[in-house]
């Protein structure tokens, strides 16, 4: 390119940056104040934050979410119009966005953190996640959490061990989310640096219970839409997988919200644009707040602690401590054959090599794969030779 159309496409940059930035609130994170922990010389045509998210959606973990489970562990391989994490991921996405041009927030980071929010989810949604934090607890790594090794993903694995550079401001959006808790409001904390999310991490590994907001009202968003977007789908998929009916639902709430999945969002969406404009926080009415807690402790009785959607367990528990095993004996008898070298050592950095330890790499090789990865593995490994 000449110094002609570098000049023009700089002059459009600039007007798009002017334009992006004039229409920001108050209470909107500007792009001026993104950085990252390695700075960068080279000039790009997107904000920081579009940067961001590009980096994101082209990365190997954000095109495995197809392949990961978000509730209902194994009923994507008899029925693909159940929920999976890419779908999960995109109504977070799109919710959020919404949510966010309404209150005229920083669009770019909103969708960096929801598009990047759940890359460290495991195989099998939280049961899985459930099942590896066991074996990560037993080898003397700590507890596993994703929303941490989403952030571990963009620093330390994608891009074969050198992370994909991201603003602090996104990554703090990753690891800040966290759907299974409930808030009435969110207010960002705006204190928050590098130092911040090392202890943040350090302490959910040690099994403390830690409840903290993220640094910018957009990663706000991208939490509370995380709730919206999961909320009425879960019930729509347990409606599908014939283990609830529209008639179960709490009457209560039903006459707040209504009984299907685009009622619900549409009546949240609302309620929290209504409540939180031009305000520096994010927040549900207190009458809201109270039933969509309600709505939630019926999910969890009926969905989420259900014995036909846990019957699974066992398999992926037993299966879980067989892989870990088997990936922790062929590093320490360097059996350069195995699946962990062929698919993720051989692929990584000398700097993620020298960082972490052999149970490190087993709990983030695992962690990367979906579920039909996982479950190839595991008839590999009970049934060796079965492809040849």
């Amino acid at each position: 390119m000449n110094t002609q159309d570098r000049a023009k496409l700089e002059e459009i940059y600039q007007s798009i940056y002017a334009e992006s930035e004039k229409r920001l609130s108050p209470f909107a994170c500007p792009n001026n104040k993104a950085y990252r922990l390695k700075e960068e010389d080279r000039k790009h045509i997107r904000t920081p934050f579009a940067l961001d998210r590009d980096r994101i959606l082209y990365s190997g973990a954000y095109r495995r979410y197809q392949g990961k489970t978000q509730v209902f562990s194994f009923t994507n391989q008899i029925d693909e119009e159940m929920s999976n994490r890419s779908i999960h991921t995109t109504y977070v996405s799109q919710i959020s966005r919404t949510i966010g041009t309404a209150l005229r927030l920083n669009i770019d980071l909103i969708e960096a953190i929801a598009l990047g929010h759940d890359l460290g989810h495991t195989p099998f949604g939280h049961d899985g996640e459930k099942a590896l934090s066991k074996y990560c607890q037993q080898h003397g790594i700590g507890h596993f959490h994703h929303n941490i090794e989403s952030l571990h993903i963009v620093d330390n694995i994608s891009r074969n061990g050198k992370g994909l550079n991201l603003t602090f401001q996104v990554r703090d959006g990753i690891i800040s989310h966290d759907g299974e808790v409930h808030n009435t409001s969110l207010i960002p904390n705006r204190s928050k640096t590098d130092l911040s999310i090392k202890d943040y991490s350090d302490r959910k590994k040690n099994g403390e219970k830690i409840d903290w907001s993220p640094s910018t009202l957009e990663g706000c968003i991208v939490r509370m839409s995380d709730t919206i977007a999961y909320i009425g789908q879960d019930i729509e998929d347990a409606i599908r997988y014939n283990i609830l009916s529209r008639n179960d639902l709490p009457k209560d709430c039903v006459e707040l919200f209504g009984d299907k999945n685009s009622k619900i969002i549409d009546y949240l969406v609302k309620d929290v644009i209504l409540n939180s404009y031009d305000k520096d926080c994010l927040t549900f009415s207190e009458k809201t707040s109270y039933y969509l807690k309600r709505l939630k402790d019926f999910n969890y009785e009926k969905i989420y602690t259900n014995p036909a959607v846990k019957q699974a367990n066992e398999i992926i528990y037993r299966s879980m401590g067989l892989l870990f095993e088997k990936y922790l004996n062929d590093i320490e008898q360097k059996n350069e054959k195995s699946a962990i070298y062929v698919h993720f050592l051989n692929h990584k950095s000398a700097e993620y090599l020298s960082s972490f330890s052999h149970p490190e790499f087993v709990r983030d090789f695992i962690a990367t794969m979906t579920d039909r990865y996982f479950n190839e593995e595991v008839k590999q490994y009970v049934l060796p030779g079965r492809y040849l």
